[in-house]
């Protein structure tokens, strides 16, 4: 009975505390890129914690299963300046004021597909907010100089970089990231 009335009053609070934003009127888009998961276990506690809408980046051709290979495609990617083909795109993304990126850092930036993805949409006058997971590289690295490059007009508040190790268990750092840039009060 106990843990019934908490999970209640969780459930409530999480669905106060993702209605802040939008209550503001500012919508909210959270995209985001996942081959392990690491990077999408973020991205749903900021879902959880914000609300908005919640949009997984695909491209048309799947990397590979195993590590190795895909993140020697993804150096190849990189090296040759490649824009992978999106398997779907965000509709309407003009309704949006704040978006979300999250991403593994990969060779020190975002996945050649989120170049794509940017390219494909002028987000002049948004405000993103960029997060990451990260293995053997640390932190954002060039992600955020590389997305003011491609989208210029934007403002960026202070992006998270957590260890993809640590992902699925950081529900409070994200939180308190979130608090601290003003997304949640």
């Amino acid at each position: 009975m106990k843990k019934a009335v908490f999970l209640t009053i969780a459930f409530i609070l999480f669905g106060y505390m993702g209605l802040q934003a939008q209550s503001q009127g500012e919508r909210v888009l959270i995209v985001y890129f996942s081959r392990s998961g690491n990077t999408r276990a973020v991205a749903q506690f900021i879902h959880q914690a914000v609300g908005g809408d919640l949009f997984e980046l695909r491209t048309a051709h799947a990397y590979p299963a195993e590590h190795r290979a895909a993140t020697q495609l993804a150096r190849q990617e990189r090296d040759t300046n490649a824009r992978p083909e999106l398997a779907s795109n965000v509709q309407n993304i003009e309704q949006y004021d704040i978006i979300f990126l999250g991403f593994p850092n990969w060779w020190g930036t975002m996945p050649m597909v989120f170049f794509t993805f940017l390219e494909s949409h002028n987000l002049t006058g948004k405000t993103i907010i960029p997060f990451s997971t990260y293995g053997t590289s640390s932190g954002l690295v060039r992600g955020v100089p590389d997305i003011q490059r491609v989208s210029p007009g934007v403002t960026i508040l202070e992006g998270l970089s957590i260890r993809g190790g640590n992902a699925r268990n950081s529900r409070n750092e994200v939180n308190a990231w979130l608090r601290r840039i003003g997304m949640l009060r």
